[in-house]
């Protein structure tokens, strides 16, 4: 019986995707967002439960993936093709600019299609992992919602939009290794930047909210650069 409870939660994270993509397709990109985070709640759970009652099985690694496309690909391509028809259009251009928000959909099956298959990504990740894009995607409707018209002017804007698009699919498959937050033991040396990540995130949330969410990718990208490179 155990051995299908991590599968059961993969399924709540794939029923979160899906009831986001239905707020989403209505609009209502903030409950889409909160659909993405708990999304992710579960994605982490199920992998926690998994290791914790030793039930490994290749179909749950399988379903883990199909659940990530739908909650933390296509969920985050409609949440910004959305904010693509919220934008003012700049001309006929703009108007096919919006289907490049699906281009974070493609990048995301390919990105958890090459973490099935590369044996390297057992304690640390070869690209921005597809629930942190996610995330990060989640934020944008919250950050116009919180700071108002001076970050809308900027985030509500076709091309920043395809720029973004564009910029975070080559995140997900670029061949740079990345910190994981799965710990192997708590001592401090051997996490050091784990904590730093993770204190500097609560702090950042604290202060600013949803505004912080891309302030921590960055600091999460540059941590992960100085401990691979020195």
């Amino acid at each position: 019986m155990k051995k299908h409870i991590p599968n059961a939660i993969t399924c709540f994270n794939l029923f979160s995707g899906c009831v986001g993509i239905a707020f989403a397709f209505n609009n209502n990109l903030i409950y889409a967002g909160y659909a993405i985070i708990i999304a992710a709640l579960f994605d982490f759970a199920d992998g926690l439960i998994a290791r914790a009652l030793s039930v490994y099985s290749i179909l749950g690694r399988e379903l883990d993936s199909l659940a990530d496309v739908i909650s933390f690909g296509l969920l985050p391509s409609v949440i910004v093709y959305q904010l693509f028809l919220a934008a003012p259009q700049l001309g006929e251009l703009s108007i096919y600019l919006n289907y490049s928000a699906f281009m974070i959909t493609i990048f995301s099956a390919l990105r958890l299609a090459k973490f099935n298959i590369d044996a390297r990504q057992t304690d640390h990740f070869i690209g921005l992992p597809t629930p942190a894009n996610a995330l990060l995607v989640a934020s944008l409707p919250m950050i116009i919602s919180e700071a108002g018209s001076f970050w809308s002017s900027y985030i509500l804007n076709p091309y920043f939009l395809f720029i973004f698009s564009i910029g975070m699919g080559f995140l997900l498959v670029m061949e740079v290794p990345l910190i994981s937050l799965k710990f192997k033991s708590f001592a401090l040396n051997e996490n050091l930047l784990r904590y730093i990540l993770l204190f500097s995130a609560a702090l950042l949330i604290v202060l600013f909210k949803f505004v912080a969410v891309p302030f921590i990718i960055f600091i999460y990208i540059v941590l992960s650069v100085i401990q691979f490179k020195f």
